[in-house]
């Protein structure tokens, strides 16, 4: 069980294990954050779980405005009283969860798109990654801070241990970067591993060439569903359109040999595939 500590705040506070709550306590970690991050004051920044405003408190003197999602109603309450006493007026705090979070909801001025920043949730780490490639024609870049493991799935290059499925359908969406390794001992209560923060930056997808995102997932996701196989033993029979003959006369107009992994295809080379794959293709056959 977590011990009680005040994180600076005057008063015991119990993190909430349930909702994956690990506090900011290092102070230099949210300083190296929004420089790194490198948002410009005219910004409106959605942050994801502000807690108790370790980074809320100082981003919101370079911004212009700050929407702050915390489905932690002490966390919120909590927050939402301190802003004032701090003469802080740009930050609106919403008490609910992101995962639940209308995002269209957030005023912008003509052609200025959200920036997203947040220390994430372990647990619901990938269903906030699906919710923001949801809404990706409405976001700038995504400032997160992710579990090392996670962090290094999304940023993966080929041929090496995290690189998968989620690499490249992130990439598909948004050029990805490591920026900071962040320990475990910069939180309270400390996690069992280290955290690494990463960009994404929606305005620079991988350029697609007319590969639709649906037949590009399907690839990907068929190259994927045995990690072991070899590609065409994996992709066999995770579509039914897709037969040996046809798999192997795609593979061979792409140069692919069909005896490699799918963790040594490139990005260009699986955007080649899906392309000979899709079913709006009418050479496919």
């Amino acid at each position: 069980m977590a011990r009680d500590r005040s994180l600076g705040q005057g008063r015991p506070f119990r993190p909430d294990r349930r909702l994956g709550q690990h506090f900011l306590v290092d102070p230099e970690i949210p300083d190296k954050i929004i420089a790194l991050a490198g948002f410009h004051p005219s910004d409106v920044i959605l942050e994801i779980g502000p807690g108790h405003g370790a980074l809320t408190l100082p981003l919101s003197r370079s911004v212009s405005r700050i929407i702050a999602v915390e489905k932690d109603m002490r966390l919120a309450d909590r927050l939402q009283k301190r802003l004032p006493t701090l003469g802080i007026f740009n930050v609106g705090i919403k008490n609910q969860d992101i995962l639940r979070f209308d995002l269209d909801t957030i005023p912008l001025p003509p052609r200025q798109k959200i920036q997203v920043v947040g220390n994430l949730p372990y647990n619901i780490s990938t269903p906030i990654l699906g919710k923001l490639i949801r809404h990706r024609r409405r976001l700038g870049r995504a400032v997160l801070m992710f579990q090392r493991e996670v962090a290094e799935r999304l940023t993966a290059e080929p041929s090496t241990k995290g690189y998968g499925a989620m690499t490249l359908l992130i990439r598909y969406h948004a050029r990805s970067a490591r920026l900071l390794p962040v320990f475990r001992g910069s939180f309270y209560p400390a996690p069992k591993v280290d955290s690494i923060l990463v960009e994404l930056d929606f305005e620079r997808p991988y350029p697609a060439r007319g590969v639709k995102e649906d037949d590009f997932g399907k690839t990907v996701k068929g190259a994927f569903a045995h990690r072991r196989k070899t590609l065409l033993n994996s992709l066999k029979g995770f579509f039914p359109p897709w037969t040996p003959d046809l798999l192997l006369k795609a593979m061979k107009q792409c140069g692919i040999d069909p005896g490699r992994r799918a963790e040594t295809l490139s990005m260009d080379e699986f955007l080649d595939l899906a392309k000979i794959l899709s079913v709006d293709n009418p050479q496919r056959d």
